[in-house]
C-alpha cells in the first residue's frame, strides 16, 4: 500500500482561520468607531467655520422671515437672490457627515430679534470638552464653543458646537 499525501487544508483549519480573521476585523472596526466620530466632529467644526465666514462676516444675516432657527439649506435661495456671489457655493453646501441629506444639512443658523446670531451643529463625541457651561441650548449671541444641551440632537447626543456673534 502506498500512502499519498493530501494537498490543501482541512475544513477545520479553514474555519479556524476564517474565525480568527473575523475576530480581528471586529476588533479593528470597534476600535476605529471612536476615531470616525472624532473625524466627523472635526469636519463639522471646519464646515461651520467656513460657513460662519460667509454668513457672520460683518454682521449677522437677517432672513426675510425674521428671527428664528433655520437649516442652512433653507437660507440658500434667499442668499443667492440677495447676493449672487453665493451661487457658486450653493452647489457645494456642506451637510452633516452623519445625519445631513439633500433636503436638510442639519447645520443650523439661529438669529434673535435683537440681531445676535449663531451657526451650530450637533456633535457625536460625548467626551468633547464643554467650553460654554452657562447655556443649555444653542443660543444666538452666547459665543463660540461646545455646550451640553438639555435635548438630543440629530446625531444622538446632547453635545453641540456653535459659533455665535
Amino acid at each position: 500500500m502506498r500512502i499519498t499525501k493530501q494537498k490543501g487544508f482541512s475544513l477545520i483549519e479553514l474555519l479556524s482561520v476564517i474565525a480568527i480573521i473575523g475576530l480581528l476585523a471586529g476588533i479593528v472596526i470597534f476600535a476605529s468607531s471612536g476615531i470616525l466620530r472624532k473625524a466627523r466632529d472635526t469636519k463639522r467644526k471646519n464646515d461651520l467655520a467656513q460657513m460662519g465666514r460667509f454668513i457672520l462676516s460683518s454682521s449677522c444675516y437677517s432672513p426675510d422671515a425674521g428671527a428664528g432657527d433655520y437649516d442652512l439649506k433653507d437660507l440658500v435661495p434667499e442668499l443667492i437672490a440677495k447676493y449672487p456671489q453665493y451661487a457658486q457655493f450653493a452647489s457645494a453646501l456642506p451637510k452633516d457627515p452623519k445625519s445631513g441629506s439633500d433636503s436638510a444639512t442639519n447645520y443650523r443658523y439661529q438669529i434673535s430679534s435683537d440681531g445676535h446670531c449663531a451657526i451650530y451643529a450637533n456633535l457625536e463625541n460625548e467626551n468633547e470638552e464643554i467650553t460654554l457651561n452657562s447655556i443649555t441650548a444653542p443660543t444666538a449671541g452666547a459665543g463660540t464653543g461646545v455646550l451640553r444641551a438639555d435635548n438630543f440632537g440629530p446625531n444622538g447626543t446632547k453635545i453641540f458646537y456653535q459659533i455665535g456673534k
